[in-house]
């Protein structure tokens, strides 16, 4: 049966005519695979498989995602999340026991994912933007090794300020900023180094809707309050009214961190 894989003209341009027919071919294209977008298996023989390119400062991954959750695409990331999709990436394949692999010594942590939520929350009587950050998983300070969970301090380091209340909107993070792009939300964007062009500090697989009322709310104030807590904090809550109540438990809990951050496009 031929490999219903779709190679975009992005990826091709990347990756080559060579490598693309390669792939078309079922010559260097897993038969199964782990989608790289909701995290379960896949069979590029069996259903419809995008191929998505992951391209960081210095490498490239080619990852594979069910059609319906991804289009073929190319996606540029930093290099931290791109070794981390890579470390991923490896840990899957050792898992999987039809690759016929040694297991290594000590299975690899389950990589993170950041969950994004957008919703209204209202503050000193103004409704207002906002994005709420929460991890899939613990995240490890880069080059440790440790279970323990950083990224409340990493983030502090950053520049965001831990809160306590929703009494008054954060101060605003100057550098960071949140991408809304033809009313849609493509990325949250962090300072370059040196003083370079920002990165994607999280970028949508494909972009985000988001309601008539969050978009009229960010066009108004110009800026996005982000909050973010560590995983198990907040969870998907189905509507902002329970949102707003997992906000302000974990903030009284000393498990939130916050910053407004300006708003870039539309």
């Amino acid at each position: 049966m031929p490999r219903m894989l779709d190679v975009s003209d992005d990826v091709r341009a990347e990756i080559g005519d060579e490598e693309a027919d390669r792939l078309l071919a079922g010559e260097s294209a897993p038969g199964s695979y782990d989608c790289t977008s909701c995290r379960t298996p896949g069979d590029c023989e069996q259903e419809r498989t995008s191929t998505v390119l992951f391209i960081g400062d210095e490498t490239a991954v080619l990852a594979f995602a069910h059609a319906g959750c991804l289009p073929s695409q190319v996606v540029k990331v930093t290099e931290e999340q791109l070794q981390g999709a890579v470390r991923s990436i490896n840990a899957d394949q050792a898992a999987r026991p039809e690759q016929q692999r040694p297991a290594p010594p000590e299975q690899a942590p389950e990589q993170a994912v950041l969950g994004v939520t957008s919703g209204l929350v209202l503050i000193a009587g103004e409704l207002h933007p906002a994005l709420v950050v929460e991890p899939t998983a613990p995240i490890a300070r880069p080059g440790t090794a440790g279970a323990g969970d950083d990224f409340l301090p990493l983030l502090i380091e950053q520049g965001f300020m831990p809160v306590t209340e929703l009494a008054a909107t954060p101060s605003v993070l100057h550098g960071w900023s949140v991408l809304l792009a033809m009313g849609q939300l493509h990325a949250v964007l962090q300072p370059g180094t040196d003083g370079g062009r920002p990165v994607a500090w999280w970028q949508a697989h494909q972009p985000l809707q988001v309601t008539e009322g969050w978009r009229t709310a960010a066009n108004k104030h110009q800026q996005v309050l982000m909050f973010a807590a560590p995983v198990g904090s907040i969870g998907r809550q189905p509507r902002e009214d329970l949102l707003r109540d997992a906000l302000d438990k974990a903030a009284a809990g000393g498990q939130l961190v916050a910053a407004a951050l300006p708003l870039a496009g539309t």
